[in-house]
């Protein structure tokens, strides 16, 4: 295997992605992220495994069912509120006749736009601030609008400008691979978990373990390689110092922690739906190895899988989708540990989130 240059879910070719962030203001923290496919769409499946999930339209992506391509996915703040943000979506790929056809016109299409969210609400201060469909348009322009193959921001933008994992601040990360045989494989992910990223005996990030980006051995660092004892212990003091400003901000215990994880897994392999589901699936391994403990009640974690059928799979081997499979799972590990390492601390009226990269550096 090896990583392309934007190391993003853009690197799956036609794949554009969108972010509105929605910070600062009013007391929000929270933004809608639009993953956004080339003209004539894409295959696509879900898995949910958090015992909370917020979602729209995943009925749709049941291989029995009717719908074969879909257009857009949205992942989005606000919990259920937000999941508003998809009809900006929708309102938006109508008007560019993009959709299932129902009827004879051309503009006679309903787009289908599974979305799934995350929890976030207060944490900027106000809890009735949430992404809704003026986000979610902002955010699928704002992905048209781009170039092919440019690279995704990440960290504390889109859905996850209001991303907690573990009490430390969450965000968007993404990550990319190109296979033996061509197929690139590529993962978004919004890491906001009830579960930790952080060992903590340690200090060292669970996903590193498993982190296949070679990249640091270049640099001479070893991915194994934990923070030194008295960083850590130094860490631990901060933790504790920002438990305790985020309860005088909000007035007393905090809530028990509500989360979710999201992921987009894409491929420009040609899947059948069925082989996407497969693919939705297993890429949850990669989230149980970033975060612990993963698919909790408090959670909704929930993956995607999408194809744009750029590439077909060696039909005299039934085993070829097992590199897609594996390397999905990859990379939704290392999206997340990408995502913990490119956010930025927060303080603001609905506590203090302390980054990793503050903590404990790089």
């Amino acid at each position: 295997m090896t990583t392309p240059t934007r190391n993003a879910l853009t690197d799956v070719a036609g794949l554009r992605v969108g972010h509105a962030t929605r910070a600062g203001e009013g007391g929000r923290l929270t933004g809608t992220t639009v993953v956004l496919a080339p003209e004539g769409g894409m295959t696509a499946a879900v898995d949910v495994r958090g015992g909370g999930p917020g979602t729209k339209e995943t009925d749709a992506l049941d291989p029995r069912n009717v719908v074969r391509r879909i257009d857009a996915v949205t992942l989005t703040g606000g919990s259920a509120y937000g999941l508003d943000a998809a009809s900006g979506v929708m309102a938006w790929l109508e008007e560019q006749g993009r959709g299932v056809r129902v009827g004879p016109d051309p503009r006679h299409v309903v787009p289908v736009v599974p979305a799934a969210c995350v929890f976030d609400l207060g944490r900027g201060g106000e809890f009735r601030a949430r992404p809704d469909a003026a986000t979610g348009r902002a955010a699928v322009e704002a992905a048209a609008a781009s170039a092919l193959g440019s690279p995704v921001a990440e960290g504390s933008v889109g859905a996850g400008t209001g991303a907690v994992i573990g009490g430390l601040k969450g965000g968007v990360g993404t990550a990319s691979t190109v296979l033996d045989s061509g197929v690139t494989v590529a993962a978004l992910v919004v890491a906001n978990a009830a579960g930790s990223a952080v060992d903590p005996a340690t200090g060292a990030l669970y996903g590193r373990l498993f982190d296949p980006d070679l990249a640091n051995l270049a640099r001479g660092e070893h991915p194994y390689s934990h923070p030194a004892p008295e960083v850590h212990a130094a860490a631990q003091e901060r933790i504790a110092e920002a438990r305790r400003e985020t309860e005088e901000a909000v007035g007393g215990p905090a809530a028990p922690p509500l989360n979710t994880t999201l992921a987009v897994v894409a491929t420009d392999a040609v899947l059948s739906r069925s082989q996407a589901q497969k693919l939705a699936g297993t890429s949850h391994d990669g989230i149980a190895r970033a975060v612990r403990p993963v698919h909790l009640l408090n959670d909704g974690d929930t993956v995607f899988a999408v194809a744009t059928g750029a590439r077909p799979l060696d039909e005299a081997n039934p085993l070829a989708l097992n590199d897609i499979l594996a390397a999905g799972a990859d990379m939704v590990t290392r999206a997340i540990v990408r995502a913990v390492l490119a956010a930025e601390t927060v303080r603001g009226p609905g506590g203090t989130f302390l980054s990793y990269r503050e903590l404990y550096g790089s």
